[in-house]
């Protein structure tokens, strides 16, 4: 575990995060119209331009989590997808738009991972700080898109996990289901925030729902390292976990 916050690896993962979001959504949005609804790209989704996915509360939350725990986690403008101009139905066409943006995010991390793997030995061989930060930028942008990920399977509006279910399930639960959105974004900061402090001040600090944050970082990196083929420790260390 971090013994204290390193300030260019919270840097980078804020970068990361900004860099990272805009794939998410576009992927949403380019989803959503292989499956006939132009109605994301008419909105201007369907771009990389950082400006228009990026959500005030979802940056926040990542930019608090990058200094307090190394962890860049949050989210983006939700892209909505109309349901009814989907070729393959509207459940099933929610269901496929909101799965994109996880999946998608976790194959560029895995990419990024991949590829950090294969310039590693180029790297560490020019043994100078600029290629040292590079690979290490890149470690990051892999566990930042890696936890974007599997933060999104979390069932709460406006992550992906909440239009998951809700095209999950039948009509009448969706409807009640549907009355949670409102809430949603208060009890992600209640999960990451207060629940951790209170936690910590109990002694529970060390079970996995008082500490997300730390555990979706701790599988990021588990990750990153099963991609190099070394021990999580070797990765953490050069991550500054």
């Amino acid at each position: 575990m971090r013994t204290g916050i390193n300030v260019v690896v919270a840097l980078m993962i804020i970068v990361s995060f900004f860099m990272a979001i805009p794939l998410h959504e576009w992927a949403h949005a380019q989803m959503a119209a292989w499956l006939g609804d132009r109605t994301p790209r008419l909105e201007g989704r369907q771009t990389l331009n950082p400006r228009v996915h990026i959500d005030p509360v979802g940056t926040l939350l990542c930019v608090v989590l990058a200094f307090q725990s190394l962890s860049g986690m949050g989210w983006g403008k939700p892209v909505k997808p109309d349901p009814w101009k989907m070729k393959v139905g509207a459940n099933t066409g929610v269901l496929i738009v909101a799965c994109a943006g996880p999946i998608f995010s976790l194959v560029v991390g895995l990419v990024t991972a991949g590829l950090a793997r294969l310039f590693a030995p180029v790297f560490i061989l020019h043994d100078n700080f600029f290629f040292e930060r590079v690979l290490q930028f890149l470690i990051v942008f892999a566990c930042v898109n890696i936890g974007i990920a599997l933060l999104n399977l979390l069932p709460f509006h406006p992550l992906d996990g909440y239009q998951i279910v809700h095209a999950l399930l039948p009509s009448k639960q969706a409807v009640q289901f549907a009355r949670s959105a409102v809430y949603g974004p208060f009890i992600i900061l209640i999960l990451f925030f207060i629940v951790p402090f209170i936690a910590s001040l109990v002694g529970l600090g060390w079970f996995p729902l008082f500490n997300l944050a730390y555990y979706i970082q701790w599988v990021s990196i588990n990750v990153v390292a099963m991609m190099f083929g070394l021990p999580f420790q070797t990765i953490a260390n050069f991550y500054g976990f």
